[in-house]
């Protein structure tokens, strides 16, 4: 969630960290771990969608909405050498291969379908 006052880009990096690197319990990234996150999250990123989104805690008087954007690694040199490790309030992290058939929270599946689509990727 964006902190009151935070930029959405700036959340997408904390979040990424707290959830995938597990940051809140390292005793301080590694340079080269640093390094790499700070390449990923300065680049030109594709937005993908910005709206209301179907949530379980949705309500008549509340509901949540959602910026979902994609950071491209190209040649995959950013994020192959990460560790990922979940935490924060992450069950588990892992890099999996996307296709129609994935089963996500929400509306999840349809950012990652417009993200293949517009990547030229395999859907």
């Amino acid at each position: 969630m964006v902190d009151p006052g935070e930029l959405v880009t700036a959340t997408l990096r904390r979040e990424f960290c707290e959830e995938a690197l597990n940051s809140l319990e390292s005793n301080g990234e590694e340079p080269d771990t640093e390094q790499r996150i700070q390449s990923l999250f300065s680049q030109e990123h594709l937005p993908v969608y910005r709206g209301y989104v179907d949530d379980p805690r949705n309500t008549d008087n509340a509901w949540m909405e959602t910026q979902a954007v994609n950071y491209h690694d190209e040649t995959g040199h950013i994020l192959d050498k990460l560790a990922l490790q979940a935490g924060d309030d992450a069950g588990k992290v892992q890099w999996v291969d996307i296709s129609g058939g994935c089963s996500l929270y929400a509306n999840h599946a349809h950012f990652i379908q417009i993200v293949a689509e517009q990547r030229g990727a395999h859907w």
